[in-house]
């Protein structure tokens, strides 16, 4: 009996040890992903969604999360069949895949960045000796787009400009480097931008509108030769010290770098003193497409997280501020003397591009 008893209890021991192990993985299991969503996103956003504390953020709120990336305007050629959403990099590439896939309004957008240029310290220096830009201490500046744009209209080049001598690297004419503008939000929006500053301040609404301003955004293009579909390339050449002295890219990836406290001893951010905020917004073209869109949106682990990232969460400038006080120095955190350029719409600004790439 006593050998019986011994066995019945080692058997509920074991049971015991068994119900406490499944019970223990399904608390586990608990906050896991239940749902695979699958996005195209533009290239900037490539690092967010991979980081492993945003792809366990996603996980907690039930959601996997598969990217696929591309120019914000390419978008509009992929077919998205079978897609939970798409994520360009402004309103207006957004606007147009809404359309297309009728979907409803409003459209979900999380985040933002502004354009900035990266410059060279000697790049800059120059462009301020010549009154092309201003400088905030050693690291950060504003550049004056209307003085700029006069000097791509007559074709200036660098040797042209006081104390460009000095430094061997700064031959040629002047440009900033900028994306394909027919595929790539940047590379449109800085011609919205450019477009916005030779009119006038006045909008570009209308073939006349944008013809009286194509010869000079023609300028701006045909100057740089080939073009890259995304700012991420330009980018990286800029940091790996190759390309162009002057070089279009999203605040966000400077922040990002600024935070993986990579050597930048060389680097100075200007911040035109009209420039286009890039609403990175999401086109849901599923129920678990939107319900990801407003997830972004909302989540304060998510919002921090953007931030980690570069990006500037919509109604919250202190969180921005907060999180990049250690970059400040680079950062113009409150977008202190910079203007925001409306954008044509959708139609407008593809004439823009259309034009400009000849």
């Amino acid at each position: 009996m006593r050998r019986i008893a011994g066995i019945v209890l080692a058997v509920l021991l074991i049971g015991g040890v068994v119900t406490a192990v499944v019970a223990g993985r399904q608390g586990e299991d608990k906050g896991t992903a239940t749902k695979t969503v699958q996005g195209v996103i533009g290239s900037e956003k490539a690092e967010f969604f991979a980081d492993p504390d945003v792809v366990k953020a996603l996980a907690d709120k039930g959601f996997t999360v598969k990217t696929e990336s591309s120019g914000s305007w390419a978008m509009e050629g992929l077919d998205l069949k079978g897609y939970d959403f798409a994520f360009p990099s402004s309103q207006a590439p957004a606007g147009q895949l809404a359309k297309k896939y009728r979907v409803r309004e409003p459209l979900p957008r999380p985040f933002y960045s502004p354009l900035v240029v990266v410059a060279h310290r000697s790049a800059a220096d120059v462009l301020a000796a010549n009154g092309l830009a201003t400088l905030d201490g050693r690291s950060r500046g504003t550049l004056k787009m209307a003085a700029y744009l006069d000097a791509a209209r007559h074709d200036r080049t660098w040797q042209q400009l006081k104390g460009a001598g000095r430094h061997g690297e700064l031959t040629g004419t002047l440009y900033i480097a900028s994306t394909d503008p027919e595929s790539s939000n940047s590379g449109a929006l800085y011609l919205a931008a450019a477009s916005y500053v030779a009119g006038g301040g006045k909008v570009a609404a209308s073939t006349a509108d944008v013809d009286r301003t194509a010869p000079l955004l023609r300028k701006l293009v045909s100057v740089q030769g080939a073009q890259q579909s995304s700012s991420d390339g330009p980018f990286r050449d800029f940091i790996s010290g190759a390309g162009n002295p002057l070089v279009l890219v999203y605040e966000s990836q400077v922040a990002t770098l600024l935070g993986e406290q990579k050597s930048v001893d060389d680097l100075v951010v200007l911040y035109p003193d009209t420039t286009v905020n890039s609403d990175h917004t999401v086109v849901p073209l599923t129920d678990e497409g939107r319900a990801l869109g407003d997830l972004l949106s909302t989540d304060p682990t998510l919002r921090k997280l953007a931030v980690r990232h570069g990006f500037r969460p919509q109604g919250d400038t202190a969180e921005f501020i907060a999180a990049t006080a250690d970059r400040a120095a680079y950062l113009n955190q409150k977008l202190t003397g910079v203007r925001q350029a409306p954008v044509p719409t959708s139609e407008v600004l593809h004439e823009m591009a259309r034009r400009a790439r000849g």
